[in-house]
């Protein structure tokens, strides 16, 4: 199944944790013949929603959403409201020269960090919650540096501050020697966010097993990521099992798709939806609606900062209890309904 239109990747991403909201989440069960595009289409009347029963019940259906049975138990989310509000402001939030903890952070991601952004960024404004909510809360700054090249090394590993974000988080247990991996502790997810193919609206793409990708062409742009396409399950690159094509950024890949010089281009779903809207390609490249994988944004500190172990248990103590509350899902919706209507402006 693919996804018919951008409108769509709205509910693509969803906060990690609860999902409290105006409403109330219901249990469900599922019926003889029902599919969670069934069930979608009779809860929220769209069947490309299909991705808000997947997030709510992601254990359940983690290896498949088309595994679901007669008699399983699924939670439908409440369908969050579209309403906006304002950035909150920490009063634990300080110039650099007066900080106990210096985070570090760059700009031109959106809707992740970025000054020019609603609150400067989802995660930034994530990450000042979290802050208000770890224990005894202390004054922090967060700095911009806008050469992201520059963070990890020197900034980060030399300790000129302490904590960075947003990063994704790579397979540290097959790849124990990758730089992130050798030199940093992780977070706990701060945000999770879904990896899709994107294809031309009509090319026949098939995608129920793994083993259908096998001999494709697939574009990721350079510096992009591979560990997913490489997982242990999977192997494409280390096989042979597909012909991986790097352009020197997104919108490189999206025209060799149309060009015909590749099956499919691999993005985010925030930059794939952004470079099709701004490439004017609406209706002609659509992402397929089976992720290819779901990767997790953290934050990280250098494994010789000598706080290290300390500064990441007040941060994942502040994490897990702003997941608990409205607040985390507030924000994060915010930040989808704000890049949605950026989209359609």
């Amino acid at each position: 199944m693919r996804l018919r239109g951008l409108s769509t990747l709205f509910a693509l991403l969803l906060p990690i944790g609860a999902a409290a909201q105006s409403c109330d989440d219901e249990t469900y069960t599922v019926k003889p013949g029902e599919t969670v595009f069934s069930i979608a289409e009779k809860r929220f009347g769209d069947p490309e929603k299909w991705t808000l029963i997947y997030y709510a019940n992601q254990e359940m259906l983690q290896s498949s959403v088309f595994q679901i049975n007669p008699g399983d138990v699924l939670t439908i989310p409440c369908v969050p409201g579209q309403e906006t509000i304002k950035a909150e402001v920490t009063p634990y939030h300080v110039d650099v020269d007066k900080a106990e903890i210096k985070l570090l952070t760059g700009t031109g991601r959106p809707p992740f960090a970025d000054l020019n952004w609603l609150g400067q960024g989802m995660t930034t404004e994530l990450v000042h919650a979290v802050m208000e909510e770890t224990p005894n809360p202390v004054k922090y700054s967060v700095t911009f540096e806008e050469d992201w090249s520059k963070q990890l090394f020197p900034l980060l590993d030399e300790k000129s501050f302490d904590m960075g974000f947003p990063w994704f988080k790579p397979d540290c247990d097959a790849t124990p020697d990758e730089p992130r991996c050798a030199n940093f502790h992780f977070s706990d997810p701060v945000v999770e966010i879904l990896v899709l193919l994107w294809v031309r609206k009509g090319n026949e793409f098939k995608w129920e097993q793994d083993s259908d990708i096998h001999g494709k062409t697939i574009c990721r742009a350079a510096g992009q990521f591979t560990h997913d396409l490489d997982s242990p399950d999977r192997q494409w690159l280390s096989k042979g099992l597909i012909n991986l094509e790097r352009r020197n950024e997104f919108k490189g890949c999206f025209e060799a798709l149309m060009a015909g010089e590749v099956d499919a281009v691999s993005a985010n779903v925030f930059n794939g939806a952004h470079m099709v809207d701004k490439m004017g390609l609406r209706g002609e490249i659509e992402p397929l609606s089976r992720p290819l994988s779901v990767q997790t944004m953290h934050m990280i500190i250098s494994k010789r900062h000598w706080r290290g172990t300390t500064m990441m248990y007040r941060f994942n103590a502040g994490l897990a209890k702003l997941r608990q509350s409205d607040r985390y899902n507030e924000i994060v919706n915010k930040h989808l309904k704000h890049f949605w209507d950026k989209l359609g402006s």
